[in-house]
């Protein structure tokens, strides 16, 4: 298998991570105990739940549903809004990014304020399939992209835009989120599903609908990095479906500076080490030797 040789400083769209694995959002960011916990794990870095202008409690249950090879999920960005900032207080500077989320380019510059000293980066939820009003609503509007993320990068801080892949062309969302300000874009959010219970004749999903992550979804996100390296200047994060350091590499020839890991983390809270001890060698290739190498 292809290695990466481990560097001492590595930088992302202008976060610096302690490697090239970050803990995705919505999964164990809950918390600044639980945020901690995944980086004394090895993850490089890691992305908070998302962070809304008001307290949510999210839909009603079931709200997760696990399959084989896939995973369900109809949270309805069930957040505490600003009181989660104090969560962070225990994190003393280690390397967190603020997923945060609005209905318009006001909310989000709201949100971003609260975090602004505190965090290394944003990442801007546009793209959750199953919020109305917010998220992939948001994120299927190229206007409503560039000035959402217009309104977070006058901040300074690094703006990563997480998109959806629930739109006919990602490029043109992609380049929208560049011409705003943002320093790198994450691709792929969870893509949007429906399963039934025949039992009960009914969704499996309080929601109804819901967004599908894990293996199922990483061919559909390798082609979306594939897509957006092509098509920006701006770093490409890979997410979606990674649960192997051949995964990870496979993201890189693609296009992605780094990739997202959510979903594995289920199989188990030491995936990050598990990742690592096969992704890095000293025999390793320097990761701009492969970046994109695949086109």
């Amino acid at each position: 298998m292809v290695a990466l040789i481990k560097e001492d400083k590595i930088s992302v769209g202008g976060v610096e991570t302690d490697n090239h694995l970050i803990l995705a959002a919505g999964v164990l960011g809950t918390t600044g105990a639980s945020l901690r916990r995944m980086l004394d794990l090895g993850a490089g870095a890691a992305v908070t739940k998302s962070i809304g202008p008001f307290p949510k409690e999210g839909h009603k249950g079931p709200c997760v549903y696990v399959m084989e090879g896939a995973v369900m999920n109809a949270m309805g960005l069930p957040n505490p809004s600003s009181d989660f900032v104090n969560e962070l207080e225990c994190l003393g500077g280690k390397p967190v990014i603020a997923s945060i989320f609005g209905a318009n380019p006001d909310e989000f510059s709201e949100v971003a304020s609260w975090f602004e000293g505190k965090v290394r980066g944003f990442e801007l939820n546009v793209s959750c399939p199953h919020a109305q009003g917010y998220g992939a609503q948001i994120g299927s509007d190229p206007d409503m992209v560039r000035e959402c993320t217009r309104a977070v990068a006058k901040t300074g801080v690094p703006t990563w835009v997480k998109l959806t892949p629930n739109v006919t062309d990602i490029t043109e969302i992609g380049i929208a989120a560049e011409e705003g300000g943002a320093s790198a874009v994450v691709a792929i959010n969870t893509v949007k599903a429906l399963r039934i219970s025949t039992g009960l004749r009914r969704p499996l999903l309080g929601n109804g609908t819901g967004g599908l992550s894990g293996p199922a979804v990483f061919p559909i996100a390798l082609r979306c990095v594939w897509e957006l390296y092509e098509a920006l200047s701006i770093p490409v994060v890979g997410c979606g479906g990674v649960s192997s350091a051949d995964n990870v590499i496979e993201m890189i020839m693609a296009g992605a500076s780094a990739v997202e890991i959510g979903s594995a983390v289920l199989d188990g809270v030491d995936i990050f080490e598990k990742i690592s001890s096969e992704l890095y060698s000293d025999e390793g290739e320097k990761i701009g030797d492969i970046l994109g190498c695949a086109h």
